[in-house]
């Protein structure tokens, strides 16, 4: 089988890793997730992954509970680091070697991202799991992932969360709501869809990214969409 993308970035929710838990992480959902990734790496793909840190700590939230915006930032990048060494872990229990790299120094807990060693490790059949957002203040983790997508030239971003697709309103809260197969990023945007914040889409599209929103938590799904499989929405210029 050809394959349609030979390098991807993976986004992963934060809030996901919760599982069936009310904080924190859910063991049973990052082994679910290691062992989907551990698939698709199998079939020769090279995985960058971002993952959140909403199970954790989120800034925004902590600003509005009256932290200081820059801190409650920099508590957030802070939950992903701990998020992506969990998935690290994860990875190497499937035998697979999930290399953390963050956006600011933290030695000896990953190495400082550089690009090229991000680079060197994907094309060593290696996972690169970028942690710390984008290493600045009022920039979320989609954001990052998009950053990271065009830095790392992969050929798509691969959003998972808990619902399967775009829909033209939050399905968990209207039942009428229709989802959308591909949608372009100007339609995101006139519609006023809060799939990711507008610096992530813009920078998306200013750079010709695909992305994919998708359902992450149905075990077997990014397999799918990797191979092909019409689920999910596919977003494009």
């Amino acid at each position: 089988m050809a394959l349609k993308y030979k390098r991807i970035l993976l986004k992963l929710s934060g809030e996901s890793l919760m599982g069936e838990k009310q904080y924190g992480i859910d063991e049973n959902r990052l082994a679910d997730y290691a062992k989907q990734i551990k698939e698709i790496a199998g079939m020769g793909i090279q995985i960058a992954i971002v993952i959140g840190g909403g199970n954790i700590f989120r800034g925004l939230s902590g600003a509005a509970q009256g932290f200081d915006r820059v801190k409650g930032d920099q508590m957030g990048m802070l939950a992903t680091v701990i998020n992506s060494l969990a998935l690290s872990s994860a990875l190497e229990k499937e035998g697979i070697k999930g290399n953390v790299f963050t956006a600011t120094r933290m030695e000896p807990i990953g190495r400082l991202y550089s690009k090229q060693e991000a680079v060197e490790a994907l094309e060593r059949g290696e996972i690169a799991i970028v942690a710390g957002g984008t290493g600045n203040p009022f920039f979320t983790t989609d954001t990052a992932s998009a950053l990271r997508a065009v830095e790392l030239d992969a050929n798509v971003m691969l959003k998972g969360t808990r619902v399967d697709g775009i829909y033209t309103a939050d399905p968990e809260k209207d039942p009428s709501a229709v989802k959308f197969d591909d949608i372009t990023y100007d339609e995101i945007y006139n519609r006023g869809l809060k799939i990711m914040d507008l610096t992530a889409t813009t920078l998306a599209k200013d750079n010709h990214l695909p992305i994919i929103v998708f359902d992450m938590d149905t075990v077997g799904n990014l397999k799918k969409v990797l191979s092909g499989e019409n689920i999910g929405t596919l977003v494009h210029n």
